[in-house]
């Protein structure tokens, strides 16, 4: 894979010493997450999503999944203390989080949401995910994500 660009994940990863890797996969036509990792010529297992949700309250959430599973609407719920939670309509993805989709990414929204990782996450030594632009990836420690959000760790998708 070619030297690519930085980020501004990889720029917030570099100001906090974090150790991790970077992928790109721009110069391909990987879509899904299956793609990407398979792009990537990685274990699909490993590779999370991040997704932003709204709930009742109209507070916004961000979970972080493997690319493989659904959330589980009612487990996201419970995890965050909400009534009920739904997906954050496309459209208005970018003026919250400053991310596109399919760009997204738990590092570097233009404000910090309650984020949660599946539990899926602590089974890895790392986990690979968005570096915030299409194309591009990065290989972290969950336990030095820690020194760059809070976030909790919770089953929240379908089995």
């Amino acid at each position: 894979m070619k030297k690519q660009e930085k980020t501004n994940v990889m720029r917030v990863l570099d100001q906090k010493k974090v150790n991790y890797k970077q992928y790109c996969y721009a110069d391909t036509d990987a879509i899904s997450g299956a793609e990407v990792a398979e792009a990537m010529g990685q274990n699909p297992e490993q590779v999370f999503k991040t997704l932003v949700t709204i709930g009742h309250s109209k507070k916004n959430y961000v979970f972080v999944i493997p690319v493989l599973k659904e959330l589980n609407l009612k487990k996201a719920a419970r995890a965050v203390g909400e009534k009920s939670i739904e997906m954050l309509k496309a459209k208005e993805l970018l003026p919250l989080t400053g991310y596109i989709h399919g760009g997204c990414s738990p590092i570097g929204m233009k404000k910090f949401f309650a984020t949660t990782f599946d539990v899926a996450a602590a089974e890895r030594d790392t986990i690979i995910f968005s570096a915030g632009k299409i194309g591009y990836q990065v290989e972290v420690a969950l336990k030095d994500l820690e020194k760059v959000i809070p976030f909790a760790l919770k089953d929240v998708c379908d089995l």
